[in-house]
């Protein structure tokens, strides 16, 4: 029997988790068997991934005319009609009306679609218009929310049938591997890594949290791992020696795994790559009250949950776990366990029956 033929449609496969996420499906795919082709809108390849690519963004790079904008389109347009997928699985944030007015219309015509929301902003996946959005996405063969909230979310607003969760995975790393490279930061600190923008990541809660601190007369600083638009800003308000800033890698594991733990601090998320990242490697998480942590943390467990824009009580809590040695050591032993249901395999299995059920 012939593989099923899957077509992944991305972004792009660099840069923050989202992009993350999307790199380990089509790993998660292939390990399943599946003959996974990947389209990506943007040039950018920062992780590994699994079948073959197709790189608009190269393209992209070369014309971003409406002549080469065209072109993009028909190449697409063949590139589907040549493979004839069994099933297109869209990661891209979706919200132009006009764009994927086109998109449904022409290229996803009678089409197996699953359309996969990686945000608890909704809108970002299913235009700004509430009208066109239900209009446009409507009678897809699934919707795949990261979490629970967004599941709900998706379907008590959009009313789509075929609303299901599937989490984000991650690589549960048992020989280390991805741990073993050395780290150029010698001191004891906690860590931010993530895209620097200041809107959605609210890095200036950190900051301001961990400046209020016990943390700085403890010796412990805080390192901040990453880049983005809002990078100088943040270095400008941070303005300390305790507080070190360091450039993106598509390696943070070496920094998480050497962290006494890892902050969240987001506006919102979907189902946050950092924190599963992170109690993989065995390193306990701090984070704020946003969408998708409460599916992953379990407080005083395997980390600490504080109400979100408090600085004092986030404070309070960094203060909590490098003070209270017997709650980090329980939260660090309790890390890697709590998100075996987690790893490739598991969530492998969920997309399999997704890709398997006879309707």
């Amino acid at each position: 029997m012939d593989k099923k033929k899957i077509c992944v449609v991305v972004n792009s496969l660099g840069g923050g988790g989202a992009e993350r996420s999307s790199a380990l499906l089509t790993k998660m795919l292939d390990n399943l068997g599946y003959n996974v082709h990947i389209v990506s809108v943007l040039k950018d390849v920062d992780y590994e991934y699994a079948g073959s690519l197709l790189n608009l963004g190269e393209l992209k790079e070369k014309d971003n005319s409406i002549k080469g904008r065209l072109n993009r389109f028909f190449i697409f347009k063949n590139y589907l009609k040549e493979n004839q997928f069994d099933f297109i699985i869209d990661n891209r944030v979706r919200q132009s009306i006009i764009i994927e007015f086109f998109t449904r219309r022409i290229l996803y015509k009678n089409k197996n679609i699953i359309y996969v929301i990686r945000s608890r902003k909704i809108t970002k996946y299913f235009t700004k218009s509430m009208f066109w959005g239900k209009r446009i996405f409507r009678n897809a063969y699934a919707y795949v929310g990261v979490s629970e909230e967004i599941r709900d979310e998706i379907s008590n607003s959009y009313k789509f049938k075929n609303v299901i969760k599937i989490n984000n995975p991650v690589e549960i790393d048992d020989n280390n591997s991805s741990t073993e490279e050395g780290i150029d930061f010698t001191e004891d600190y906690i860590l931010f890594y993530g895209r620097l923008s200041d809107e959605v990541k609210n890095v200036s809660l950190l900051i301001d949290a961990y400046k209020i601190s016990q943390l700085p007369e403890e010796n412990i600083k805080l390192l901040i791992l990453g880049d983005g638009k809002d990078k100088d800003m943040l270095k400008y308000k941070a303005n300390s020696d305790n507080i070190n800033f360091k450039p993106f890698t598509n390696n943070p594991f070496p920094y998480v795994k050497h962290a006494r733990f890892c902050c969240l601090t987001s506006r919102y998320e979907g189902f946050p790559r950092v924190l599963i990242e992170s109690l993989s490697v065995g390193t306990p998480v701090l984070s704020v009250e946003c969408s998708g942590v409460s599916e992953i943390v379990v407080n005083e467990y395997n980390g600490l949950i504080v109400e979100n824009y408090n600085k004092q009580a986030l404070a309070g809590a960094m203060n909590k776990f490098v003070l209270n040695k017997d709650l980090y050591t329980t939260c660090k032993q309790n890390s890697r366990l709590s998100i075996e249901h987690l790893s490739l395999l598991k969530v492998g299995e969920e997309w399999s029956n997704l890709l398997n059920e006879k309707r």
